[in-house]
Parts: structure tokens; sequence; C-alpha cells
């Protein structure tokens, strides 16, 4: 698979809604993740990202004017034991519950399907990270509506065991900015994942577009022993 400059994915395309990335950074040292969010009503951008644990969830950043929480307010990273779990909505909580039921990551997610925000339908996209005695492997998964059309629920997921250093792979909810909003399309997207977090984070967050732009976070997990940073940035402050 061709690796795509991240960069440059991100700077041509003005919408591509929220987006995961997971990999292994340059120097094979650290289980990598990003998870941004954007908007276009005012509901949606009125939010950030804030700390809750060993996770983040989102907040509304002036409560006066949030409309509808249902599908804006969540936590999009959990931690459970040496697993994160990253995704674009509250189905964080059903993988969380589900694993934490000895059930696998694909098994949690069979409850659940696309989001009910027709005509859009939005995609649910969704990330695990397991990191045990040294050793690192991931999973990612989406689920969308068969072509749009509700009564269909098309369900994917990628694993990738023991990845290279330096590589990861991006996934988001739209293929592009429309009208209805089009879901992304293909497998995970293969990008580089560089060792250093605040020039990966200034990276990403200035390569999203600055009108839709609403939070970002990136977290370098250390693989060797489980210790972690995290990166959290926010457009309203």
């Amino acid at each position: 698979m061709e690796m795509l400059n991240l960069e440059k994915e991100l700077q041509e395309n003005s919408y591509p809604g929220r987006g995961i990335i997971i990999g292994k950074s340059a120097d094979g040292k650290s289980a990598v993740t990003a998870y941004f969010i954007m908007g276009r009503s005012e509901n949606s951008r009125n939010r950030i990202f804030v700390e809750d644990g060993e996770g983040i969830r989102t907040q509304a950043f002036d409560p006066a004017k949030l409309k509808d929480p249902s599908l804006i307010i969540y936590a999009p990273v959990r931690v459970l034991g040496n697993k994160t779990i990253v995704t674009n909505g509250d189905q964080t909580d059903t993988i969380y519950e589900g694993m934490d039921k000895q059930l696998t990551f694909e098994q949690s997610l069979r409850s659940r399907e696309f989001e009910p925000d027709g005509p859009n339908y939005t995609p649910r996209i969704s990330g695990i990270m397991h990191i045990e005695n040294g050793t690192y492997n991931y999973a990612m998964s989406i689920l969308k509506s068969n072509n749009g059309r509700p009564e269909g629920c098309s369900r994917y997921t990628f694993a990738y065991e023991n990845p290279a250093a330096g590589e990861g792979h991006f996934i988001h909810t739209y293929k592009c900015d429309g009208n209805p909003l089009p879901s992304f399309e293909g497998e995970p997207k293969l990008v580089s994942v560089p060792d250093d977090m605040d020039a990966f984070a200034d990276t990403l967050w200035n390569s999203l577009n600055e009108d839709n732009k609403v939070s970002l976070f990136v977290r370098y997990i250390n693989i060797a022993d489980g210790t972690y940073k995290t990166r959290i940035v926010n457009k309203n402050r």
C-alpha cells in the first residue's frame, strides 16, 4: 500500500469530519494515537476536549449554546487495563463494557451501527490499542450505511499485528465535504508517524481546515512500560 502524505491529505480535504490515527513511532518505542473532531454547525463547533481520568471527554465550551448533546458529547478515549479505546462516539463505552466482559473488539461493536443522523448517516469509527509485555497491536473499525441506505449496515474491521515502526493508519468519517456528506471509503490510509509528539500534533492541527477544526487529542504510549504523554489542542479557549 502506498504511504500517503498525511499533511497533504488533510490540507486538501476541507471536511474529513472526525478522524482517528493509530500507529507506531519511527523509533519503535511508542504506540501512537490521534483523534480530531471538526464541525460545520454552531452546536458541533461549541466543544472542547477535557481530560477524564486516563481518557478524555467532549464538553460544551459555552453550555448556554448547547442544543443537542446526543451525538456530540461523549468520551472519545477510555483506558481498560492495557487497552486504549479511541472512537468518534459513545461506542467507546460499548467497547469498554463489552471487552470488560471478555467480548472481542469486533463482538462488542455488533450491537451498534452508524449514527442516526440521516441523510448523512455518519459512520462510527473506532480503534483499539493493545500493549502487553513489550508487544503492541491495534485494530480499527468502521460501521457505515450501505451506500447511504439506512436499512443496511456494513461492518469492517482491520487488525494490525506487530506494526512497523514509523507507520500508522488513518480513518475518518467523511470522504469529503458535501450534502449529504459522503462516507469514508476503502481501508484505513497508510501514513507515517514521527517520534516527536509535539511536532506530530502541530502538523495535524495546522493541516486541518481553519474554519472547521474544533479539537485534537494526541497520545504517545511507551510500549516497554505503558507510561504515556498526552497533548490536547482546542480551538475554543
